[in-house]
C-alpha cells in the first residue's frame, strides 16, 4: 500500500494538488453513494412484513 502514497506524491509534485483532490473527490462521492445504498436497502418494503 505505501507505493499509492509515492504515486500520489509524485503525481502531484508535477501537477499541483489537482489530481490529488480529483482522487479524494471521487472516493468520497463513491463512498457516500454506498453508505446511501447500504442505509436505504433497510427500508425497502419486500411485502413480508404483516
Amino acid at each position: 500500500m505505501p507505493h499509492i502514497a509515492f504515486t500520489l506524491a509524485a503525481v502531484s509534485e508535477d501537477q499541483g494538488p489537482g489530481a490529488t483532490l480529483r482522487i479524494v473527490l471521487l472516493a468520497s462521492i463513491v463512498g457516500a453513494v454506498l453508505l446511501a445504498w447500504f442505509l436505504l436497502r433497510g427500508y425497502r418494503d419486500n411485502g413480508d412484513n404483516d
